[in-house]
């Protein structure tokens, strides 16, 4: 049985500023028993480096220690995670006009259903606030 922390596997990361990511994913693996882990006493400052609004100041946080056997299950999910944090870019927000829905890349069906429920939660809204204001 070949153990290892999570620590260490953080130190593998190819991109450190992603280490959070990978520890939330790491930790959300665990508790949906995707491969089992075990807290240790300690904790471990993760790389990634974060910057403070008003001043030019970075700081680091710390994680807490875990150890894990490494396992097919394990190797097949690191595998997954760490293609998907190199590969992960913020895609750009279509805005909804009509050369969007005209040239596909929005459903406009779609759009319209959520529109409608939109509506009618409103007009729901409104009919509940108006009776809760009559005279009796």
């Amino acid at each position: 049985m070949k153990l290892q922390k999570l620590s260490e596997a953080v130190s593998g990361l190819n991109h450190p500023q992603r280490s959070d990511q990978f520890v939330r994913a790491f930790r959300n693996a665990v508790r949906d028993e995707i491969f089992d882990a075990a807290e240790i006493e300690g904790r471990f400052e993760l790389p990634k480096e974060y910057s403070r609004r008003s001043s030019g100041e970075t700081y680091k946080r710390q994680a807490k220690e875990m150890i894990f056997e490494v396992t097919p299950a394990y190797q097949k999910w690191y595998e997954e995670v760490i293609q998907d944090l190199n590969s992960t870019k913020r895609q750009k927000r279509v805005k909804p006009t009509l050369e969007a829905y005209a040239a596909g890349t929005l459903d406009f069906k779609a759009a319209a259903a959520a529109t409608r429920e939109k509506m009618k939660a409103s007009e729901q809204k409104g009919k509940k606030l108006g009776s809760s204001r009559k005279k009796k």
